[in-house]
């Protein structure tokens, strides 16, 4: 990779990068309507506390979302609600058959959590 292309196409690809686990996604629908701690998160997804802190901090620097501390809590919410743009077109795109196309695939009636 030449070093423009990576200046033209490098933040995108971190994007991508920070949705590229399923805890990640999963902390995406958690917070959708509604903030979380740290530790309500790192329960619903049966990890430990330093691991879930790790996933968040990659979603807060690619501004996906945000944490409000209120005492000495931190409540996590959606930065970029546009992000779930994205994900409906990923789950379109996985509930179709391999020969559908674009249009077959947007028709698809799915759930996001």
């Amino acid at each position: 990779m030449t070093d423009n292309t990576d200046k033209l196409y490098g933040k995108e690809a971190d994007i991508f990068k920070a949705l590229s686990h399923p805890t990640r996604i999963l902390i995406l629908y958690s917070i959708k309507g509604e903030q979380h701690t740290v530790t309500e998160l790192a329960e619903k997804a049966g990890i430990d506390i330093s691991t879930m802190s790790k996933h968040l901090d990659l979603l807060k620097r690619n501004k996906i979302i945000v944490g409000e501390k209120i005492k000495n809590t931190v409540y996590y919410k959606i930065n970029m609600s546009c992000v779930f743009n994205f994900l409906n077109c990923v789950k379109a795109m996985t509930s179709c058959s391999i020969n559908c196309n674009e249009e077959q695939c947007l028709n698809i009636k799915y759930l996001t959590k």
